[in-house]
């Protein structure tokens, strides 16, 4: 694997957002994510990122009325233009950026959905995300969601995920794995990694069953880590989790990567 980086929603909240940035660099992250971008300038950050020579390698598309508990739009039937609108408007963040992976979230199917419709919509919306991405240099990936975060989620399973990928066939088509969901969902995920780690593009980092750092729940992540070398993983690790007691205090886990967090003061 690459480095660690650190999702910028989830991590550092003690600070204002583009602090956030300097302060990860400052104790030894090689990158940082941000799931929905669009309210901050791209011009600042990529001034920021320039500055503390962090990478920024994630973000999703915009993906409906977040604060209205929307998570994606990708496989919601009536929606396709306003999706189709938000990856222009990532692919201008990926670029501005230098952001090699945008997440199109496939969303939370409202009651009564038609769900043949709906996977056809994601299916077709897909395919165009990734053709416009190609253009630029920029994987699309999709990411499976717990139920127990995100009921009524349209992509819930790792096997749905791949069998999506292969379907359509595109070479910048790729997964995200995140822990926590997928031992959620799933239980035992050693054998998921062994089955899917030449599709995944992103590997995030949380503890199940409360979404905590690394030695707050119930996953071995030393062995995890072992298990991503030995597949050979090459991308980037993101610290995507809710701290117990603080950022800063939540990163012990995180001191073989070179992240040394009393280097914040």
């Amino acid at each position: 694997m690459k480095a660690l980086s650190a999702n910028l929603r989830w991590l550092f909240l003690e600070w204002p957002y583009y602090e956030r940035i300097e302060i990860a660099a400052k104790i030894g992250f090689k990158a940082v994510d941000f799931s929905l971008p669009y309210a901050f300038a791209a011009k600042e950050m990529k001034t920021r990122l320039d500055a503390t020579g962090l990478e920024f390698v994630y973000m999703l598309t915009p993906s409906g009325n977040w604060d209205a508990g929307e998570r994606g739009i990708a496989a919601l039937a009536g929606r396709e233009r306003e999706f189709r609108d938000g990856v222009a408007l990532a692919l201008e963040y990926a670029t501005a950026l230098g952001c090699p992976l945008i997440h199109a979230a496939s969303g939370i199917l409202p009651a009564g959905a038609d769900r043949a419709r709906c996977r056809e919509t994601y299916l077709e919306n897909l395919a165009f995300a990734c053709d416009r991405a190609a253009a630029c240099g920029v994987t699309v990936a999709i990411e499976p969601l717990c139920h127990q975060a995100h009921a009524g989620f349209f992509l819930l399973s790792t096997a749905d995920a791949e069998h999506i990928v292969r379907e359509l066939k595109r070479d910048n088509l790729r997964l995200i794995f995140d822990t926590y969901h997928a031992a959620m969902e799933e239980g035992a995920i050693t054998p998921v990694l062994e089955r899917l780690h030449g599709l995944i593009a992103h590997f995030q980092v949380a503890n199940p069953p409360a979404r905590n750092e690394p030695g707050a729940g119930e996953l071995d992540f030393d062995f995890l880590f072992r298990e991503l070398e030995r597949l050979g993983y090459a991308g980037w690790v993101s610290a995507e989790y809710r701290p117990t007691q603080g950022t800063l205090r939540s990163l012990a886990w995180a001191r073989p990567f070179g992240v040394a967090p009393e280097k914040a003061n």
